[in-house]
C-alpha cells in the first residue's frame, strides 16, 4: 500500500505532534491496532498505553498517553488525548510517583465518588508502569 497517513495528536491545551507515517499503532480499549494508509474508518477509546509511528518499517517515535480517543477517517488519524508525553522523556521515578500519589488518594478515599475516581487514577497508573516496562526495552 503505497502513501502515507496523516497522524494528529490533540490535548485540551494544544496540538502535539502533526505528521505524516508510515503506521501508526495506537492502545486501543480493545486491543493495540495500527492505521495504515486507506484504513477502514472508526472512532475508538484508548487505554493507557503507548503510540508508535513508524516510517520505513522502524519506529521513529513512541509516545506515552493516559487514554483517549482515535479517530480514523480515510487517511487520516487524529487522536484525543487528556496527557501524552515521549516515552523518551518519561523515567520510572515519574510513574512510581504517580503510582503512589494514586493509592495515596485511595487510601484517603471517604465517599464513593472519590474512592471510584481514585481506583481509576491506580489502574491508569499501574498501565502506563506496565506499557513502559514493555517499550522502553524495545
Amino acid at each position: 500500500m503505497a502513501g502515507k497517513i496523516a497522524f494528529e495528536l490533540v490535548s485540551p491545551e494544544r496540538l502535539l505532534e502533526s505528521s505524516e507515517a508510515d503506521m501508526v499503532v495506537v492502545p486501543g480499549s480493545e486491543g493495540d491496532f495500527g492505521v495504515l494508509p486507506g484504513h477502514v474508518p472508526l472512532i475508538s477509546t484508548l487505554r493507557p498505553g503507548v503510540i508508535a509511528i513508524y516510517d520505513a518499517g522502524t519506529v521513529r517515535q513512541r509516545i506515552m498517553v493516559t487514554g483517549g480517543f482515535a479517530e480514523v477517517s480515510n487517511d487520516r488519524l487524529t487522536v484525543l488525548v487528556e496527557e501524552a508525553m515521549p516515552l523518551a522523556d518519561v523515567s520510572v521515578t515519574q510513574l512510581e510517583g504517580k503510582l503512589r500519589q494514586a493509592q495515596e488518594a485511595l487510601a484517603e478515599a471517604t465517599d464513593p465518588a472519590a474512592r471510584e475516581s481514585a481506583e481509576k487514577q491506580v489502574l491508569m497508573a499501574q498501565s502506563l508502569r506496565r506499557a513502559y516496562d514493555f517499550y522502553a526495552t524495545r
